[in-house]
């Protein structure tokens, strides 16, 4: 995903100033695994690790087997059989490169994580451990392409196989409110790794610092709030706590789409609401009213404001990924199917 791209493409670029830097990509899997292809993790030279690429059970071995990568400075394909071990039950490819990220490369990044950017990765490699003539992984940066290791040698298309990712914007949130189930939400969605900004009524006194984890706090006059951040890849919540407040923010997101929607409150709260916006706009998109998500968040018996921020959350994961919440165990196939 790309937020926790972001975070490791950031933490190599401080780390490769004072040591060498080893990428991880788990770019094949055969049978079952605890994550998918397209995990990433890297490793420093004196041992640190940022990431993971299961659910604990294969880093030690990508630790060891990077060993032989930071020596010879050439990338290589480890497997992991888990079918012989207590763990996954599948066999993980993972093509171990180094890696050294150059500036004008975290420059462009940076700008296409800001600017909320599409990218794409390409990771060249034979499904076969050990060493092979032109593996390595690429970005594609609006028609620019760089290489994530030092010195790449030509790839070989013909024999190589390629594992592409494309990178969407990173998941954000706005939460519309500044009482303590905002605060509870915002840290929630921060360590599930989304963007998370605040919009606050004006009179709002808080400060950024109150918001653990949040990337901005605002507190406009509600004619003045700016909107033109949401997208297709933002959830809103609208939590002020206040009917009022919460008309004057849904009247300025009459004409955004985000993917998610959500009012808290129960739902006669919800139809006074509406009512009220119908009221002051008749003409609002039968679609629009259709598509918000009232009372917010799905049925886990949730009483505090984090356990109603757990619901809240997987509600607007299940609308993201169009899935229809249940339990595990009653679900036919594959978790990831």
């Amino acid at each position: 995903m790309t937020h926790e791209f972001r975070d490791l493409m950031e933490t190599a670029f401080h780390w490769q100033k004072d040591e060498m830097v080893v990428l991880a990509t788990v770019v094949a899997l055969e049978g079952s695994s605890y994550r998918r292809p397209g995990v990433r993790m890297i490793i420093s030279q004196s041992g640190r690790m940022k990431g993971a690429v299961s659910g604990g059970c294969v880093e030690k071995e990508v630790l060891r087997q990077s060993q032989s990568v930071f020596k010879e400075g050439t990338p290589k394909v480890m497997t992991y059989d888990g079918r012989f071990r207590l763990g996954c039950e599948g066999i993980l490819y993972v093509l171990v490169e180094p890696l050294e990220i150059s500036e004008g490369l975290y420059e462009n990044l940076q700008t296409h994580f800001t600017e909320r950017k599409m990218f794409s990765c390409d990771s060249l490699f034979l499904k076969e451990a050990g060493i092979h003539e032109g593996m390595g992984t690429f970005i594609m940066l609006e028609g620019t392409k760089y290489a994530l290791s030092p010195s790449p040698s030509e790839p070989n298309s013909e024999a190589l196989q390629c594992f592409t990712q494309t990178f969407l914007p990173i998941f954000q949130l706005y939460i519309f409110g500044a009482e303590h189930d905002a605060v509870q939400l915002c840290q929630m969605a921060t360590q599930v790794g989304w963007d998370v900004h605040i919009i606050a009524p004006p009179d709002e006194e808080k400060t950024i610092d109150y918001f653990k984890g949040a990337r901005s706090l605002a507190t406009p006059l509600f004619q003045e709030v700016d909107v033109s951040g949401i997208d297709d890849q933002t959830a809103v919540m609208l939590m002020s706590h206040s009917l009022h407040k919460d008309l004057q923010y849904l009247l300025q997101l009459i004409h955004k789409k985000p993917v998610y929607l959500g009012i808290l409150g129960p739902k006669h709260r919800r139809e006074r609401l509406f009512s009220e916006l119908l009221n002051l706009q008749p003409e609002v998109p039968f679609d629009f009213l259709e598509e918000i998500h009232g009372p917010a968040g799905i049925d886990i018996g949730a009483e505090s404001a984090s356990e109603i921020a757990v619901s809240i959350i997987a509600e607007i994961l299940s609308t993201l990924r169009k899935v229809n919440p249940q339990p595990l165990r009653n679900k036919k196939g594959s978790i990831h199917e």
